[in-house]
């Protein structure tokens, strides 16, 4: 395939754009807890402990833009926010239980246990 770009990126192949999507520490674990509920911003944070406030508010707003996820605003005091999950994000579950299901059996594999 040839290179190909994307918002003044150059990419050499779809593996790589599809990473730079959903890829990262934090990316898939927030949509893997979007595809079942709708979660609130406090939720998500006490659901990803290691996550700082900054990292989750700029993952957040690149799944939203990209369209991964929905933001919905409720117009009340104090304010009320929403996140779940569209169909471009779960059709990338599959593939995130994938990678999910491969690192756990290195895991496994290497001798590697779950910290606790």
């Amino acid at each position: 395939m040839p290179d190909f770009i994307f918002n003044n990126k150059v990419y050499y192949n779809p593996v790589e754009f599809a990473m730079d999507r959903i890829g990262g520490t934090w990316k898939m674990p927030i949509l893997w807890r979007l595809k079942n509920r709708v979660m609130r911003y406090g939720e998500l944070k006490k659901d990803i402990p290691h996550i700082t406030h900054k990292m989750l508010t700029s993952q957040l707003r690149e799944l939203e833009e990209e369209g991964f996820i929905i933001r919905k605003v409720y117009p009340v005091v104090p304010p009320k926010v929403e996140y779940s999950i569209t169909e471009r994000g779960l059709s990338a579950i599959p593939i995130i239980e994938t990678i999910r299901n491969y690192g756990l059996q290195l895991m496994d594999e290497f001798g590697v246990g779950e910290k606790k």
